[in-house]
């Protein structure tokens, strides 16, 4: 009677030194499992694009393409003087006639004649894009006895786009390695007996939807007129976030 209670006893232990999955008589061995991962890192903005326009109208078209000219090569030399590194742009030139507000008088039937302008609305864009974010207010507000700021977004530039990205993935690959981990535990086996054999990146297939995206932060600021004094505007670059999914395929040996 001793004898067949202490097996019983051995018998107790064995079972709870077996790992989860024999416990359970659960086969792990061959397992293919589909592991989604997630990773997000972000950093501050480092680059601001600001969009400035000039309009001037005139009976005389010429006269309002001059003042044009003039003011826009004027706001581009302060520009330049305020941040000699920033990078200039001018597009959007236009010419549009105006027309009285008055409702045009009735013409005979058959008359072809086309409205005659009352004027010209002539004007054009710089696009600015710059690193120096901490001139930038002093910039905007030299340019804005001139120009009228159009708008104004922050974002990153190239190279911290570049490491921001090579963070993620490492952020991406480290938080599947942990999933992996997690699921071999809960099975019952090892880490080491999971073999990745895909990883999607991309989350493409029938995984997981691709998420990448940026975030950036926008404001818009109204310009003051040409001979009034511009206070410097104050600008809050917040931050930019990348996330990116990706899609592991692990079988377990």
């Amino acid at each position: 009677m001793m004898r067949f209670t202490h097996f019983l006893v051995f018998l107790a232990c064995a079972a709870a030194l077996l790992p989860a999955h024999a416990q359970s008589g659960v086969k792990t061995a061959g397992t293919l499992v589909i592991v989604p991962a997630y990773g997000e890192v972000t950093l501050p903005n480092d680059e601001a694009r600001a969009t400035f326009t000039i309009e001037e109208q005139d009976k005389d078209k010429a006269a309002a393409a001059s003042r044009v000219n003039m003011k826009m090569k004027q706001g581009v030399d302060v520009i330049r003087a305020g941040d000699p590194q920033a990078k200039l742009k001018t597009h959007g030139y236009y010419t549009y006639p105006v027309y009285a507000d008055e409702p045009a008088p009735p013409r005979p039937t058959g008359t072809t004649r086309p409205r005659q302008p009352v004027g010209w609305r002539v004007g054009q864009y710089l696009e600015m894009k710059t690193l120096n974010l901490a001139d930038l207010p002093k910039t905007v507000a030299a340019a804005q006895k001139i120009l009228a700021l159009n708008g104004l977004q922050f974002g990153l530039s190239e190279a911290a786009t570049a490491k921001l990205d090579s963070q993620r993935i490492e952020a991406s690959y480290r938080n599947l390695n942990e999933r992996v981990a997690a699921i071999a535990k809960a099975m019952g086996r090892s880490p080491a007996d999971a073999v990745l054999e895909t990883v999607d990146f991309e989350a493409s297939g029938a995984y997981a939807p691709q998420a990448d995206m940026m975030q950036a932060k926008s404001m818009r600021t109204t310009a003051f007129k040409e001979s009034q004094a511009v206070e410097e505007p104050s600008f809050e670059p917040g931050e930019t976030s990348l996330q990116m999914r990706v899609v592991g395929r692990v079988k377990f040996k």
